[in-house]
């Protein structure tokens, strides 16, 4: 008797203990894939966690030609972006951020004491990080994202 065609190439269930920190990494922060096309066989997706520690920066990078999506679980976001991270939002739980594709950009845990915990979604199946060596301004204008569908 043969196994049923979606056993083993249908859903697939990644448990938390099982995360895997050998991924494109910046400074400042820990990333873990769960979801890839190695582990998983995904074609078109990159998802798993990522977690900053308290009052921590990353390193400025761009993801190359991906889109990135974050959900933050956890914690307090500030994002900084632009040539020279020039652009400055906060997100807390519960909020969605998009990255399009090659923005400079920089995580930073808005948190003096609590950790940044984060999901993190790419739209493709490899992991790409290139880190970048930028002149940060010493004051980013803060930006608020009006909808452009359900504007209020």
């Amino acid at each position: 008797m043969t196994e049923p065609r979606w056993k083993h190439d249908g859903v697939r269930v990644i448990p938390a203990q099982s995360l895997d920190p050998n991924t494109a990494q910046t400074p400042g922060m820990d990333r873990k894939a769960a979801i890839d096309f190695a582990r998983a066989g995904a074609q078109k997706l990159w998802a798993g966690t990522v977690t900053i520690h308290a009052g921590a920066k990353t390193g400025a990078h761009h993801h190359g030609a991906l889109e990135s999506v974050i959900y933050v679980v956890r914690g307090k976001a500030r994002m900084r972006w632009g040539e020279a991270l020039e652009f400055t939002a906060v997100a807390g739980p519960g909020d969605f951020i998009f990255v399009p594709p090659y923005v400079p950009h920089q995580e930073i845990n808005a948190s003096a004491d609590e950790t940044l915990e984060c999901v993190l979604v790419r739209s493709d199946g490899q992991a790409t990080a290139v880190n970048l060596d930028i002149d940060a301004v010493e004051q980013p204008e803060s930006v608020k994202w009006i909808d452009p569908i359900h504007r209020a």
